[in-house]
């Protein structure tokens, strides 16, 4: 009986820990759904509107999922998403919190997710403006985009965004050949739109580069 009892007890457990990885996995693809949308898809006040709406959700889903490195990241990822549409001075604060969600997520482990904590921190670095305004800085962001590619180095964002870090900085060979790399990366089959998206940045990248590369 107690063998019957201790046996059942163990059915359960492991059935309430799938449900919650389940759950997460679930509210995870909501976020990265709704991000390509708005991201992508809205403009002007509409779009700052629903990225104020999209930070306030993904900061709950994270303030619940506050152990796993993924919830970090994509907090991380609305947050400068919505940083960057805001533009100004006004979106430095929002850059400085989408910094402490992805270096926390590096501690909790900094290959989640393919290391997009890397490639989305790299990001930010290149972004934002430096001393004495924000902690833009492109030799940090250089190095954590090699980090990143090291960890997924045919990876469709961390290719693509090192190439138009590396077309800012006049390398446009060396953007030319992550561009290659993106435009063959495997289909993510959980994430169309945002695939969908980012290889019609890739080719607008690739004809640019194209350009100076000729002159």
């Amino acid at each position: 009986m107690t063998k019957l009892i201790l046996t059942t007890l163990i059915w359960a457990s492991a059935f309430v820990v799938h449900s919650a990885k389940a759950d997460f996995a679930t509210d995870l693809h909501t976020v990265q759904s709704q991000w390509a949308t708005v991201n992508y898809e809205l403009v002007d006040d509409s779009q700052l509107e629903a990225f104020e709406k999209l930070v306030n959700t993904t900061a709950e889903f994270t303030k619940a999922n506050n152990d796993q490195a993924a919830s970090h990241i994509w907090y991380g990822i609305v947050l400068s998403s919505y940083a960057g549409a805001k533009g100004g001075l006004g979106a430095l604060g929002l850059a400085k919190d989408a910094k402490a969600q992805f270096e926390q997520a590096m501690k909790i482990d900094a290959k989640a997710l393919d290391g997009s904590a890397y490639t989305s921190l790299a990001t930010l670095y290149s972004k934002v403006p430096g001393w004495p305004i924000g902690f833009g800085d492109d030799d940090e962001a250089d190095k954590l985009f090699k980090q990143a590619l090291t960890l997924n180095p045919n990876g469709i964002d961390s290719n693509y965004l090192y190439a138009a870090f590396l077309f800012d900085e006049r390398k446009y060979s060396a953007a030319k050949k992550h561009l290659l790399i993106a435009q063959q990366a495997p289909a993510r089959a959980d994430r169309p739109k945002a695939d969908l998206y980012r290889q019609q940045e890739i080719t607008a990248l690739l004809s640019k580069v194209d350009k100076k590369i000729k002159k």
